[in-house]
């Protein structure tokens, strides 16, 4: 875990916004910034998935460099506030996790709740936004948004089996392609919209890209496997010649509003 007393709430890399393709991370690291301390929680549980995605910051960067893709991340923990929940959220600040109390979030007032979404969600999602559009005007046509995050093996008890999944709402244009390719030579078991459901009103897919027509995905990969940096690296490598094929499409390249399966947008 690390701090700083200026402490940036996001990170940018820089790549070809002409490609059309923006790489994004909302759990990419378990930093705090220095006056919150530790939220009142022992060291151990910070290498723990309940404070960051384990191995995606790594994945992320190798992914950028072999694309040549423009990507955000945030740097902060998702035990101070998570950038992938709608403001209005009940887990946006959570106060028990995986059977973790955080006792810095609990009681919480509204005043604290608000100077966590200024100081730090709130510029990371304007930060992405900034980069959607970017790419969006660099390319001249509709940017393809995919997320990359990290899911435990195990959750309250239960056995995930899933080698890596693929989230979406109602537009599959890029998570199809992108399951079935990861799926192809048959070592892999893909989930399709596991272990989470993709439709997440206000997460941040939804706010980047639903609300705008732009193809997207959002791919959970099973913590074990890029947990070093030599696995993260040769996942970065797996997924880049896919990710490429998809973002090569001229249809993921369209705008196209399918709604939400939360609701109308």
């Amino acid at each position: 875990m690390t701090r700083s007393t200026v402490f940036a709430p996001f990170e940018t890399i820089e790549g070809d916004r002409k490609r059309g393709l923006v790489l994004v991370a909302d759990h990419a690291r378990r930093n705090l910034p220095e006056e919150y301390g530790d939220l009142g929680l022992p060291a151990s549980e910070f290498d723990r998935h309940i404070a960051y995605d384990i191995g995606v910051e790594m994945v992320l960067r190798e992914l950028a460099a072999l694309l040549d893709a423009p990507a955000v991340f945030a740097t902060f923990s998702r035990l101070l506030i998570d950038p992938n929940r709608g403001e209005d959220d009940p887990t946006l600040i959570r106060q028990l996790y995986d059977g973790t109390i955080v006792p810095a979030n609990y009681p919480m007032s509204d005043e604290e709740r608000e100077r966590r979404l200024d100081l730090f969600y709130r510029p990371y999602h304007d930060a992405v936004g900034a980069m959607v559009a970017s790419v969006a005007g660099a390319s001249g046509a509709a940017p393809f948004v995919f997320s990359v995050h990290s899911f435990t093996p195990t959750m309250q008890g239960h056995i995930r089996p899933w080698h890596v999944g693929l989230l979406w709402d109602l537009d599959d244009r890029a998570a199809r392609p992108l399951i079935d390719g990861l799926a192809a030579d048959g070592s892999l078991t893909v989930g399709d919209n596991e272990p989470y459901d993709g439709a997440l009103r206000g997460d941040t897919m939804y706010r980047h890209a639903v609300v705008n027509g732009y193809a997207h995905a959002l791919i959970e990969i099973r913590q074990d496997l890029i947990a070093t940096q030599q696995s993260a690296l040769a996942w970065a490598r797996r997924l880049a010649p896919i990710v490429d094929a998809v973002n090569r499409r001229s249809d993921i390249h369209e705008v196209r509003r399918f709604g939400s399966r939360t609701g109308p947008l």
